[in-house]
């Protein structure tokens, strides 16, 4: 098994050429719990006469491989290795001729039903009861379980999807929808991200604006006490700009997830996923916004090369956060979060010598 000489948990060649943007066009089929379709690839490479592509897979069914050029398609090889727990696959994939400069290879393929990318919701486990639920979680290394890619945060890339989802309910992904129609929900991502940003919710939602480029999405049942907990988010957002420079996503919407979501908040530009236990009715732990929002620079925009350097991720985040929260409620609760912080940290080293002395 050789990983990549960059990112020591994936399989790819990022050395020797990359991925620009992708092209995804995706169906949601809840009774099979997959999503089928395809990922059009655009690369670039770093290095004369590349040969073969090394990608990131777990458990997809590929169908089809093809470059595309100007005369059409030229069907390709490919080769999937043998599967590791926790890292997938290796795909192997053998250009026709020594490749120099930018291509595109398309690639149809299905998930698998099992894909640790996605959790599948019964309608019994949503608040409403009446629709199923899907929801993606892809860091750290994921997103290679939803759609082949350089899965490491060493490489990004824009994309452009178009979303098809069963009639009467809601698909966002981590990008602007542009529109909406019966079925089928469109997105552009115009700034580059790293693949364990990318994301996706299907689910019977609603929206409730809270700013100016703001909204929280929620299950009906749950919009009202939604947007009352989050009604400072624009507030944060314009200190946080104060602090690091404008923001360049577009949108910062907030997304309360099913109770089944395993995170207190995840970063997905345009759309931070939260958790429903911050609905405290006080805004209490609302500041965990204040948090996902700083990633939108320190993270989103600034990234670890690897996951071996995550800690500079999360590091840089929660000081962006302290500064939020000083500059909105005083230096006093800045050094109150500061010191709750540092009483969290105390209890995980004690826990961590304890297990592993």
């Amino acid at each position: 098994m050789r990983l990549s000489p960059i990112d020591p948990s994936s399989y790819s060649n990022a050395h020797e050429l990359i991925i620009r943007h992708v092209d995804l066009d995706w169906t949601v089929n809840f009774e099979k719990s997959t999503i089928s379709g395809s990922a059009t690839l655009y690369f670039k490479t770093l290095k004369d006469d590349v040969e073969e592509i090394f990608l990131d897979a777990s458990e997809l069914s590929i169908a089809s491989m093809a470059i595309k050029g100007s005369a059409g398609e030229i069907p390709l090889n490919w080769d999937v290795g043998g599967h590791v727990d926790n890292i997938g696959s290796k795909l192997t994939v053998y250009l026709p001729t020594k490749t120099s400069g930018e291509f595109v290879v398309v690639v149809e393929y299905e998930t698998d039903p099992k894909a640790s990318a996605l959790q599948w919701l019964t309608a019994a486990q949503t608040c409403g009861k009446q629709h199923p639920y899907l929801f993606s979680q892809c860091q750290a290394i994921h997103a290679r379980s939803i759609v082949p890619c350089q899965d490491t945060p060493a490489v990004k890339f824009t994309y452009n999807a178009t979303l098809r989802h069963p009639v009467g309910v809601t698909g966002l992904m981590s990008a602007v929808r542009k529109r909406s129609e019966a079925g089928v929900s469109y997105f552009e991502q115009k700034t580059p991200i790293p693949s364990y940003l990318l994301a996706i919710v299907v689910g019977a939602l609603v929206e409730r604006k809270i700013g100016p480029i703001s909204s929280v999405w929620a299950e009906q049942e749950q919009i009202d006490e939604s947007a009352e907990e989050f009604s400072q988010t624009a507030d944060f957002l314009a200190k946080a700009e104060e602090i690091c420079g404008p923001y360049v996503w577009g949108r910062y919407d907030l997304l309360v997830m099913p109770p089944s979501f395993p995170f207190g908040g995840m970063e997905n530009p345009c759309l931070t996923f939260v958790t429903p236990t911050l609905l405290a009715g006080d805004k209490s732990l609302a500041t965990v916004v204040a948090h996902e929002i700083a990633h939108s620079w320190t993270g989103n925009l600034v990234t670890n090369r690897n996951f071996e350097h995550f800690w500079l991720n999360e590091g840089f985040t929660v000081f962006v956060e302290g500064k939020i929260v000083g500059r909105l409620s005083g230096n006093a609760s800045r050094d109150f979060h500061a010191l709750h912080g540092l009483s969290e940290l105390t209890d995980c080293i004690k826990t961590q010598l304890a297990s592993t002395p």
